[in-house]
């Protein structure tokens, strides 16, 4: 899993690891979760992945838009 750049300084995402169709994100206080092209869809979830990459925004953008559509809670 890849540490979080965390740009704003505040995020609550420590971590991310993602691949084709799916990205699992790691949350300082909340575990792992993954997110797929089946929930919460491909377009959220191609969003994820740059904005993980960016080290900008992810947190935010997931209690926004995504919420509690997770695929499956991994720890």
């Amino acid at each position: 899993m890849k540490r979080y750049r965390n740009l704003s300084g505040n995020s609550g995402v420590a971590g991310f690891e993602s691949g084709e169709g799916f990205i699992r994100v790691r949350f300082v206080d909340d575990g792992t979760y993954e997110y797929t092209d089946d929930t919460p869809g491909h377009l959220h979830v191609k969003n994820m992945q740059a904005l993980a990459e960016a080290g900008l925004g992810l947190a935010t953008y997931i209690s926004r838009f995504v919420r509690e559509r997770y695929a499956r809670k991994l720890d």
